[in-house]
């Protein structure tokens, strides 16, 4: 269970292999915001670069999607971004926790769809606003609150 009575500056991932969505949140004031697309390269990003952004930003906590079958179990993908989050952590020091992401991209599509019927998804990706669903349901879960 997320520990609420810490604040925290999140970044979150929605694990690719050609791109990555990316989110960051302020836990104090429950923020979510959608960053830019991420390239990767066969599911490798560009480390020097990714962590010049996580530098920016200042995070006390990761969280990465585990793309999950619908059946619990676990695929190429899985592994891919459990490795992704190894990596992170040891990159960087800070702690990384993986969050199901089964029907984020479901829900980041009518997400980017409200965006876009407001005029305010020029520069969103679906892969970024699940990043920050991942953020919005970590907060849901530090506070005990269904969704």
């Amino acid at each position: 269970m997320p520990d609420s009575a810490t604040a925290h500056m999140i970044m979150a991932f929605d694990f690719g292999t050609q791109k990555m969505g990316m989110a960051v949140g302020q836990s104090m004031i429950e923020s979510a915001n959608p960053l830019a697309l991420f390239p990767m390269k066969d599911g490798i990003p560009h480390w020097d670069e990714l962590l010049k952004i996580v530098k920016q930003y200042q995070p006390t906590l990761f969280l990465v999607g585990l793309p999950l079958n619908m059946d619990d179990s676990e695929s190429e993908l899985s592994t891919r971004a459990r490795k992704f989050a190894r990596r992170l952590q040891h990159q960087t020091n800070i702690n990384t926790l993986m969050v199901d992401e089964r029907l984020s991209t479901r829900e980041a599509r009518d997400e980017l769809e409200h965006y876009q019927a407001q005029g305010r998804a020029k520069k969103l990706a679906a892969d970024s606003i699940a990043a920050a669903l991942f953020i919005q349901s970590w907060y849901r879960q530090a506070v005990g609150v269904k969704p």
